[in-house]
């Protein structure tokens, strides 16, 4: 294998904003910024969707919009069909 040509990989903090959690990951990320984490010294990241704020991993469900584009086709011409 060649000497010097992969990233190098390390523990990283994860910060979920929108869930306000954090966890550590390893990965080949780079960044400059660092927060203290359980008494170490960690790069820093800030992400706004994990498996903490997902809907799918939650289980919240988002309310879909009524007026979708197919409802609204079938409001104006659905009738139109059917004479």
């Amino acid at each position: 294998m060649r000497e010097n040509i992969h990233p190098s990989y390390q523990k990283v903090v994860f910060h979920d904003t929108v869930a306000d959690t954090y966890f550590v990951v390893g990965s080949t990320i780079k960044t400059e910024r660092t927060v203290e984490y359980e008494g170490k010294t960690y790069p820093y990241v800030t992400i706004e969707v994990s498996s903490s704020s997902h809907p799918f991993y939650t289980g919240e469900q988002r309310v879909a919009k009524k007026d979708g584009r197919v409802s609204k086709f079938n409001q104006r011409f659905g009738s139109i069909g059917s004479k």
